[in-house]
């Protein structure tokens, strides 16, 4: 049984980095990209014309929509997770750890039937769901996560002057066509490499083609 028009959902898409590597794995993909920042939602239509681009609050959207799709792939914001909270807290604002990350991996692991990935970074403090750690990220799946993903050695990261212009390189796209508020180091840096999302849809993909085949004998 061949699985077509695979319905895909992807919240805080930023410019696609999970996404880039899909369609070599599967061609006949609908991808829902939800942003809420416009300027990187435009970026994102740009870099993937076939995709439909929605500008809107990707936790309130899986709620609203989840059932929709058949995977999901969800990366919610980082900053208030991040190691760098404690480095500066000194120099910033505190604020409290962003339970919104938790509430999505409650939440899909009880009531989506799809094949799911929560992505986040390492926090400063142990996860409260335990997780898969491969390189600089935490994953949190309904399915076995190969313990070499192909992610690539990160390059440029923390780097200074020449940061953006190496991460340019490293994720293969120009990041100075972001005009918009948040600063451009940020996004270079908050996007997973592409070989890794590819490795993990691979991984899903495989999955689903499994437990498809197993029905069909059954029938």
């Amino acid at each position: 049984m061949k699985i077509n028009n695979m319905k895909i959902l992807n919240l805080y898409a930023c410019l696609g980095g999970n996404r880039y590597k899909w369609n070599e794995v599967k061609e006949d993909i609908e991808v829902t990209a939800v942003e809420r920042d416009e300027e990187l939602a435009n970026l994102y239509q740009e870099r993937f014309p076939n995709d439909t681009v929605i500008v809107a609050d990707a936790h309130q959207y899986l709620l609203d929509h989840y059932k929709e799709f058949d995977f999901i792939w969800s990366s919610p914001p980082c900053p208030t997770h991040s190691r760098l909270v404690t480095s500066n807290k000194n120099k910033i604002k505190m604020k409290y750890p962003d339970m919104k990350l938790y509430q999505e991996i409650i939440f899909l692991d009880n009531f989506f039937k799809g094949k799911y990935v929560v992505e986040n970074v390492i926090p400063f403090y142990t996860p409260l769901i335990p997780s898969k750690k491969r390189g600089r990220h935490l994953y949190w799946t309904n399915f076995n996560l190969p313990n070499d993903i192909n992610e690539r050695p990160a390059v440029g990261i923390g780097q200074g002057v020449n940061e953006v212009k190496r991460l340019c390189e490293f994720h293969d796209y120009d990041f100075y066509k972001y005009k918009g508020k948040q600063p451009t180091n940020k996004i270079a840096r908050n996007l997973v490499d592409y070989e890794a999302g590819k490795t993990i849809f691979e991984t899903a993909l495989g999955i689903i083609r499994k437990k498809d085949i197993k029905q069909t004998e059954l029938f």
